[in-house]
């Protein structure tokens, strides 16, 4: 019999941690990819994927008598419209659980207010499918890569100049540009669903442009801190060839030594070219799932407790 109660830490302390054994966070938002999924000691590694977990607002745990069988969080990302899963961990073989766990989260933010949701999964991940039968569709795939020390790369044939409010609608254009139909479909058909999908980055990023005959053609962003460090790039096509004096710009303008990550989308092939030249390898390989919502009129109905899932 389930029982109705706010998640606690010593719930995720128990799940991760149940007999030695570590349970990852299975959903791969922007801000942690790079990030250790498991630390030296399972209690560490409890504590850090609480934190991220209440962080997330919305949270469901699912329990069977006093055995807590999975939990899952999500949270908004630019605008309320958009939310993705920020933690998903499963510590039962019994698919059903997945499958609840992430049924009764589209449930919840869909009341919330939730008109898209995004989940990222490692490419190898079992869970793809399990999504897939609750409404979420596969879209995107993309690549993480990995510079393990910033060399002394040579001075950037370009100039980029810091990106201003101004420069939203050109930015979008350039994502018009870069992107294919089927992805800008899911992610920004308009400037306002674009703006929407936008992800957490867990702190301020820089922002950099590239400009030709007055058209945005190209634009790094970059964060750095003590652990790693992140940048995105994009960059049309048709000027390929100033793609490895990109990588160079927001390379050289990290703070840090290194480690840096870049996710790239696998169509974007110039991009990785180029980061493998400047010495960056593959370090893991990821799906982009989406499920959109219909979004539920919000009203009080009774409802029995499950067997398997306890909202906190």
């Amino acid at each position: 019999m389930s029982e109705a109660r706010t998640v606690l830490p010593i719930d995720i302390v128990a799940l991760v941690a149940s007999g030695g054994r570590v349970y990852p966070n299975e959903a791969r938002p922007w801000e942690r990819l790079g990030s250790p999924q498991t630390a030296p000691h399972p209690l560490e590694t409890a504590l850090e994927q609480w934190f991220s977990f209440a962080t997330g607002k919305h949270a469901w745990i699912s329990v069977r008598g006093a055995t807590i069988r999975g939990m899952i969080s999500a949270r908004r990302r630019a605008k309320r419209s958009v939310w993705e899963v920020d933690c998903l961990i499963v510590a039962d073989e019994d698919e059903r659980v997945c499958l609840d766990l992430l049924a009764r989260m589209s449930e919840g933010v869909t009341k919330a207010g939730a008109g898209r949701i995004f989940l990222r999964l490692p490419a190898e991940s079992p869970i793809i499918s399990q999504a897939c039968e609750t409404g979420f569709f596969a879209y995107g795939k993309n690549l993480l890569l990995r510079l393990e020390r910033v060399p002394q790369l040579a001075e950037p044939n370009l100039e980029l100049r810091p990106s201003a409010p101004q420069d939203l609608f050109g930015r979008y254009q350039l994502y018009n540009r870069t992107t294919p139909a089927n992805v800008r479909f899911i992610e920004g058909m308009t400037l306002r669903d674009w703006q929407a999908a936008q992800e957490p980055w867990g702190g301020r990023p820089s922002e950099a442009v590239l400009e030709h005959d007055g058209t945005i053609i190209g634009e790094a962003r970059w964060l750095g801190n003590d652990d790693r460090s992140r940048i995105v790039l994009a960059l049309d096509p048709a000027h390929a060839n100033r793609a490895p004096d990109l990588v160079a710009y927001a390379v050289r303008s990290l703070p840090v030594s290194g480690p840096v990550y870049c996710l790239v989308p696998a169509f974007a092939g110039h991009l990785i070219s180029a980061l493998q030249a400047n010495g960056f390898a593959p370090a893991s390989e990821y799906v982009t799932l989406a499920r959109r919502t219909e979004r539920l009129v919000e009203e009080a109905v009774p409802e029995q407790a499950s067997s398997r899932i306890v909202v906190g």
